[in-house]
């Protein structure tokens, strides 16, 4: 499961916490309530379905909040259920007035601040309005044992101030963080692909660079040797025989281009690397040798260097990252260090890596993944010198 569908999860959890709360409270003051003779089993029953009903409208709500988007008519609904449940229940915060606390708590996400701020102020009044009546008739559960109207007044209006002030704010504050969690992936993503973008125009760039005036002049050179052909079949060919240096040269070009291509150029990834760490929000460091690597490593490592700055970014959580490149007479080795542990057990190192190791095997070298126990990730690969390649 990756970070979003995780974040999305635990968003739906957060965002649901109240629903078995509710269901205890009401159950529990319900059995209570009848059973003093405070209310009767029909009000009860109807009060029952509709809080199935009410819970069935309250999760379609928040799983359209983690959607980003806004569930209209399962709120108004859901809201009218929730005042006809109150209404039946006598008001009690504690008891049936909790499902005007759930509704209002997750009614509010999507809208603006005074929206919000209406809607609680409403639930508050409503929630006061019906409970306020049923502790002076003497139907509240608040009510037994000690018989103070006045107290049991004054604890639901703190009761209503307090959860209408606390859990309309830290619920949108919790759907504003899940947004923001969403909205930097997304951006991550849109980042890889303008990457590969850029990547892309900068070899059409170096193909246009590289043979585009040769392949221009063999198109010239062409059909001035068709022209001279019946006048002058020397002139002819002597221009063919510059057609054909034109095409070698441009073909040899070609091969030089893709060989590049394909041989990534390690400085320049290493500050690629840096430069995507960085703007994903993952601080970056490089020790790298004064010297340069002996030939045929660079480009091996530079793809090492790709392909660990990947799972970085896809498989941790790494604000952190350290790359190291170092060598002797013996042995090359790249270290890429990061403080976020994969998910994936290093057992299962996945395409990339799998791909690495077999990349480095072929040159004699070896790719090492794994966390290291103090909650940091660590790749290791070696490569043997002189290197064989």
């Amino acid at each position: 499961m990756d970070a979003i569908k995780r974040a999305r999860r635990v968003s739906l959890w957060v965002l649901n916490a109240v629903v078995p709360l509710m269901w205890l409270g009401i159950s529990l003051g319900t059995l209570g309530n009848v059973a003093l003779g405070r209310m009767s089993w029909i009000p009860a029953a109807l009060a029952l379905i509709a809080l199935v009903v009410f819970t069935w409208l309250f999760l379609r709500i928040t799983r359209a909040a983690v959607e980003r988007s806004y569930a209209r008519r399962e709120v108004i609904v859901s809201g009218g259920l929730a005042v006809v449940m109150a209404a039946l229940g006598g008001g009690d915060p504690f008891m049936w007035g909790i499902p005007l606390l759930a509704w209002v708590s997750v009614s509010v996400i999507g809208l603006t601040a005074w929206q919000a701020t209406g809607m609680a102020v409403a639930t508050f009044a409503v929630g006061v309005g019906l409970s306020v009546p049923s502790i002076l008739m003497g139907r509240d559960q608040m009510m037994s044992g000690t018989g103070d109207q006045q107290a049991a007044i004054i604890i639901t209006i703190m009761m209503y101030a307090v959860m209408c002030a606390a859990l309309p704010p830290s619920n949108r504050f919790w759907a504003w963080i899940y947004v923001l969690a969403v909205q930097a992936h997304e951006g991550k993503e849109a980042h890889a692909r303008l990457a590969v973008a850029e990547e892309r125009l900068r070899f059409a760039r170096d193909l246009h660079d590289l043979v585009g005036h040769q392949l221009s002049a063999i198109a010239v050179k062409t059909e001035l040797a068709v022209r001279m052909s019946d006048a002058d079949t020397a002139a002819a060919k002597a221009e063919m025989v510059e057609v054909n240096g034109l095409t070698r040269g441009a073909l040899r070009d070609l091969r030089q281009a893709v060989r590049g291509y394909r041989e990534l150029d390690l400085g320049a990834e290493l500050n690629s690397v840096k430069g995507v760490l960085e703007a994903a929000g993952v601080r970056c460091e490089l020790h790298l040798p004064y010297r340069d690597l002996p030939g045929g490593v660079a480009p091996v490592f530079a793809y090492a260097v790709r392909e660990a700055a990947t799972n970085v970014l896809k498989h941790s959580t790494a604000s952190f990252c350290e790359i190291t490149i170092r060598f002797t007479d013996q042995e090359a080795e790249l270290r890429v260090r990061n403080d976020g542990v994969a998910r994936r057990q290093a057992s299962d190192l996945g395409s990339g890596l799998t791909g690495m190791g077999e990349r480095l095997a072929r040159v004699g070298g070896k790719v090492d993944a794994r966390p290291t126990g103090d909650g940091e990730f660590l790749l290791q690969a070696v490569v043997s010198l002189p290197f064989r390649g």
